[in-house]
């Protein structure tokens, strides 16, 4: 198990890396993967099981019917690097739908800086999941807040104990493949689902994280500006997000805390869908997000504190395992209309690697996330959350890597 700075510059040389974050660590195990010259060929198969709060659900995921098992995720990862000039690509096949994760090219200066251009990962939070560990990330995922691919052109330089990103976004990473309008696919990004809604334009990005000396601790802040293209009769918007985070490392413990605010500036012309139905509605407490093929509402404006604790554990006396992360993960989305209701995600599990193979185990509680259970109101659940209705959902994702 080899362990990395988050923020580390380049891929490894002849295996594609698996990622997980660990605090600000990586834990990136090598796989064996397809060598062609500079080019490394891996990929992903991962499969779900699922049981929980789902009165009535066809796929049979309620208690009473004994859960679902699906395929999750296919994917391909290439990874490219001669000299100081490197590459990724990643593309994700779901059921129904598929699209590009990562695609980008870079080059390594020689003061270990390093240029990305194309599809990359927006700096914003301590590392690149935000704090989480689990599979359900925290709830900063949900708002475009952490593993966030847009495209356009990071800057990453190393100063002293700084650790500095500088980003320019065109736009979003774009809609793939799926039955929605605009949201096939991976990250949550503002969409267009009715034809004259808002798209994410122009944004700025500037990430600090100083590494305190003779102490395993992080601290940094994170601050992002952009514009919404208004494609309807409401007039243009634009966006912004500010947040303060921390990672703490007492031996294998790890301790990630985050704050943040964002606020979306859109006029009552706006237009959203808080049911699914093709029916908008105006105003400018919502704005319609997407990801994974479906959108939904957020709050427009409101604070999100969230918080992690794990601890890495190698088990060098157990035969058939390498090594197990339990955590615990407690985010919030505090809106700041007065009406609407706090979303919150509790998420207790933990992650084991062996070999090839790496399993979450989830059990997640939460009033306002829309993966969590079937008996509430899909679609506003991270918007006024009307229902406000505790529900739970076991997950477990069995992931080989190549």
């Amino acid at each position: 198990m080899k362990k990395t700075m988050s923020w580390t510059l380049a891929p490894l040389s002849g295996a594609v890396a698996l990622a997980l974050f660990l605090g600000p660590n990586v834990a990136v195990a090598e796989y064996d993967s397809i060598q062609v010259g500079n080019l490394s060929i891996g990929g992903a198969l991962r499969a779900n099981y699922v049981i929980g709060d789902y009165p009535g659900d066809s796929n049979r995921r309620d208690w009473d019917d004994g859960g679902d098992v699906f395929l999750d995720t296919v994917r391909i990862n290439l990874d490219y690097e001669n000299g100081p000039w490197l590459g990724k690509l990643e593309y994700r096949w779901y059921n129904g739908y598929n699209m590009l994760h990562t695609g980008w090219v870079g080059y390594n200066f020689e003061n270990e800086s390093q240029l990305q251009v194309g599809v990359n990962r927006v700096p914003f939070g301590p590392g690149a999941y935000g704090v989480s560990q689990s599979w359900f990330f925290d709830q900063h995922y949900y708002i475009g807040l952490s593993d966030d691919m847009d495209l356009g052109v990071k800057y990453t330089m190393p100063m002293g104990d700084w650790t500095w990103d500088f980003a320019y976004y065109a736009r979003d990473e774009g809609h793939y493949s799926g039955d929605s309008r605009d949201s096939a696919r991976y990250s949550y990004d503002v969409v267009n689902h009715f034809g004259d809604g808002y798209e994410e334009r122009n944004q700025l990005n500037v990430r600090g994280i100083y590494s305190i000396p003779n102490a395993d601790t992080d601290v940094g802040f994170s601050a992002q500006y952009g514009e919404l293209k208004s494609k309807g009769p409401q007039s243009d918007g634009d966006h912004y997000a500010v947040s303060g985070h921390m990672v703490n490392n007492w031996g294998n413990w790890t301790l990630a805390s985050q704050l943040s605010y964002y606020k979306y500036d859109v006029d009552e012309h706006n237009v959203f869908g808080v049911d699914g139905s093709t029916a908008p509605t105006l105003t400018d407490r919502h704005v319609q997000f997407g990801a994974y093929d479906f959108s939904n509402a957020i709050a427009a404006e409101g604070w999100v504190p969230a918080v992690s604790l794990s601890y890495f554990k190698e088990t060098d006396s157990i035969p058939w395992l390498d090594y197990v992360i339990p955590y615990a993960e407690v985010s919030s989305i505090v809106k700041s209309e007065s009406s609407f209701n706090s979303s919150d995600l509790v998420v207790l599990g933990a992650a084991w690697g062996r070999g090839n193979w790496y399993i979450y185990t989830d059990l997640a509680f939460s009033n306002g996330n829309e993966f969590v259970g079937w008996d509430a109101q899909f679609y506003d659940r991270l918007g006024s959350n009307n229902d406000d209705n505790w529900q739970t959902r076991f997950n477990l994702n069995l992931g080989y890597y190549f």
